[in-house]
């Protein structure tokens, strides 16, 4: 199969897919990061994964090959349009093609026990992302944006990541570091806020016997006619 990874990031999908495809099959993994993808790149080379291209491209801008596979993680929850993207990527599809997104939907997170700061955080997290014209919680549309995009036999899945101890209770606080500027460039919060915030979220995902989840994810996958 030939397969395209948009939005590969450092590449872990990416490779998952080399590994499954062989020799025969190739894939194309793509973003608009040089930095996370000169580190991809540098893995496959050691990894000899000699049917693995990674390219520099934008997924609204440029155009697109022929594939037998397209797979997209965390990526259409931050495009304003993506009903337009997932139509590009429809035509790109040869028949019989599968195309897979996987996507979130933020207001899934959950914690215990009850704190306020986490609940702070997701809800500052949603608000930004939806002043800036995203999508913080496209996980239940994908099927739909599926079937418009005119793929068949549209299937879903659910899946959530949760810990008591391991390095992914960190996410919290490291995402309301990210999101910081634009919080702040929003009015949604002022700088001692922020700052209480990431304070309190590092102390309660530091916490053994707390529990930390990451968002609900969506996982959909249709079948090109054909």
């Amino acid at each position: 199969m030939k397969c395209l990874e948009i939005g590969c990031g450092s590449g872990d999908v990416a490779f998952d897919l080399a590994e499954i495809v062989g020799l025969n099959g190739s894939v194309v993994a793509t973003d608009i990061d040089e930095i996370k993808l000169r580190l991809a790149r540098q893995e496959a080379d050691r990894n000899q994964l000699t049917n693995l291209e990674f390219k520099l491209a934008d997924i609204l801008e440029d155009e697109l090959e022929n594939f037998d596979f397209v797979h997209a993680r965390f990526v259409l929850t931050h495009l304003t349009n993506p009903q337009k993207v997932l139509e590009k990527v429809r035509q790109a599809l040869n028949p019989g093609g599968v195309l897979a997104v996987e996507d979130v939907d933020f207001r899934g997170h959950f914690c215990h026990p009850e704190h306020p700061a986490f609940s702070r955080y997701v809800d500052l997290y949603s608000k930004a992302a939806q002043r800036r014209g995203a999508d913080p919680n496209i996980g239940p549309r994908l099927p739909e944006l599926l079937l418009k995009a005119g793929l068949e036999r549209v299937q879903i899945n659910v899946v959530q990541l949760a810990a008591m101890s391991d390095e992914s209770k960190l996410m919290a606080p490291l995402t309301m570091e990210n999101i910081a500027d634009s919080v702040l460039a929003e009015g949604l919060a002022s700088p001692a806020e922020v700052e209480r915030l990431v304070h309190e979220l590092y102390d309660f995902a530091g916490n053994p016997e707390t529990v930390i989840s990451g968002p609900r994810v969506v996982q959909t996958w249709g079948y090109c006619p054909g």
